[in-house]
C-alpha cells in the first residue's frame, strides 16, 4: 500500500526534526531536542516569562519551568531580572541560543534548496499550499504563523498539558529550533 499524504507528512516532519537535531549536534550544539524548539519559538515571538510561554503552549508552568531550566543549564537561555517587575525573571535567548537558531535555519534552508533543485519551485510552492491546507484542516495554520504550535500528545513536553487538544512539536514541526 502506498503511503498517503498524511503518512508522508508525518514521516517527513519527524525525519526533518531528526536531521536538524543531528546537524545541531555536529555543529557543537548538544542536548537540544525538538521540544526545546517550542520555547525558542515563543522567545523569538516575544514571550519573556515561563508563565506566558506555558499559557501560550497549553502546558503547565511546572512543565515549562523544567524545559527552561534544561535550556538554561545548556547555555541557550538566560534569565534576567525583569525591569518592569522585580518579582519576575525575564527570559531571553543567549548568544549561543541565537547561534543554534541560525544553524537550524541554515540546515532547513539547505534541505529546502536541495528539494527545490530536485523538483522545482512550482512543485515546492504547491506542496507548501497542500501542507497549509492540512494545517488549516487541523485548525493549526494560524498557530504556525504566530509561533504557538501546541505540544503533540505523547511528547515528553506535553506532560502537564492544560488542555486536551493536540499539543509542542511542530513548520515541519514548530520547532526543530526554528522554521523561520
Amino acid at each position: 500500500m502506498t503511503p498517503s499524504l498524511i503518512d508522508l507528512a508525518s514521516l517527513a516532519g519527524g525525519a526533518i526534526d531528526g536531521h536538524v537535531i543531528a546537524a545541531l549536534e555536529r555543529a557543537g550544539f548538544p542536548g537540544l531536542r525538538t521540544r526545546h524548539g517550542y520555547v525558542v519559538q515563543r522567545l523569538l515571538a516575544g514571550d519573556r516569562t515561563i508563565t506566558g510561554i506555558a499559557r501560550s503552549l497549553g502546558v503547565t508552568q511546572q512543565a515549562m519551568s523544567k524545559t527552561v531550566a534544561e535550556l538554561e543549564r545548556m547555555g541557550y537561555v538566560h534569565r534576567d531580572d525583569d525591569p518592569e517587575d522585580a518579582r519576575r525573571r525575564s527570559l531571553s535567548l543567549s548568544s549561543r541560543g541565537m547561534a543554534a537558531v541560525d544553524t537550524a535555519r541554515a540546515v532547513r534552508l539547505r534541505l529546502l534548496t536541495r528539494v527545490t533543485a530536485d523538483v522545482g519551485a512550482t512543485r515546492v510552492a504547491d506542496a507548501e499550499a497542500v501542507m497549509r491546507a492540512v494545517l488549516d484542516a487541523l485548525s493549526l495554520a494560524g498557530r504556525v504563523d504566530d509561533r504557538t504550535m501546541p505540544v503533540p500528545p505523547g511528547s515528553d513536553t506535553d506532560e502537564g498539558s492544560t488542555h486536551g487538544e493536540e499539543q509542542l512539536d511542530g513548520p515541519g514541526s514548530a520547532p526543530g529550533i526554528s522554521p523561520r
